[in-house]
């Protein structure tokens, strides 16, 4: 079964990357200085209170599956996303997103935020969901919307230890897609209205449309 193959494949990955020995950013801007804010997307994530709501198009269910992980590894690599003194760049997907991806693995539509992300537990395990994680974070680069409108072409290597292709669809209207490991799906963009969630310090966000899949679902 597919969720089996991918617990295959996240088994055979490093879970205790070292972020600061991975390269952030191939063929991407960079720049000398940057923002200096040290507000951790963790924060940032669980400021609303940290639950699940009818909302689908917040990050309720991205939270939850970082504080899951957590719990259930407290070493786990997913905890530099509390460290606000850490650059790095976070793809999040909207709860909507974990809703297809449910679907994609179960071949059924969850009704509800918490419905989901007990569905992708199930199938997948906290190890898998750990290194789901671990692809939308790209270690020791504060890539804002600026620098992601002009990185057409250029690869980002993941926490997760695989790489994202940058694909600028237009930048007057702000569509980024990132190509990932599965080539059969859909590409998740980021979303033009959520770019730069943590604006002004070393952790910042993109809202993203579909999750990034770290291998061929």
């Amino acid at each position: 079964m597919r969720h089996r193959r991918l617990l295959t494949a996240v088994a055979a990955s490093t879970l205790g990357l070292a972020l600061a020995a991975t390269p952030a950013v191939a063929s991407a801007p960079s720049h000398s200085s940057g923002p200096t804010g040290t507000r951790s997307l963790a924060a940032v994530l669980t400021s609303d209170g940290d639950r699940f709501d009818h909302n689908w198009y917040d990050y309720d269910i991205v939270t939850e599956a970082v504080l899951a992980v957590l719990a259930a590894k407290p070493d786990s690599a997913v905890g530099v996303l509390t460290d606000g003194s850490v650059p790095l760049t976070a793809f999040i997907p909207n709860d909507r997103a974990f809703q297809v991806l449910a679907h994609d693995l179960t071949k059924r539509w969850p009704r509800s935020e918490e419905a989901t992300f007990s569905a992708l537990v199930d199938a997948v395990g906290v190890d898998a969901i750990e290194q789901v994680l671990l692809y939308h974070v790209v270690p020791g680069a504060t890539i804002t919307k600026k620098d992601a409108l002009k990185a057409n072409g250029a690869t980002l290597t993941t926490a997760q230890g695989a790489t994202i292709k940058v694909k600028v669809l237009s930048r007057w209207f702000g569509l980024v897609e990132l190509k990932d490991q599965d080539p059969n799906d859909l590409n998740p963009v980021i979303n033009p209205r959520a770019f730069d969630i943590n604006k002004g310090n070393k952790q910042v966000a993109h809202g993203i449309v579909l999750v990034l899949r770290p291998l061929d679902l």
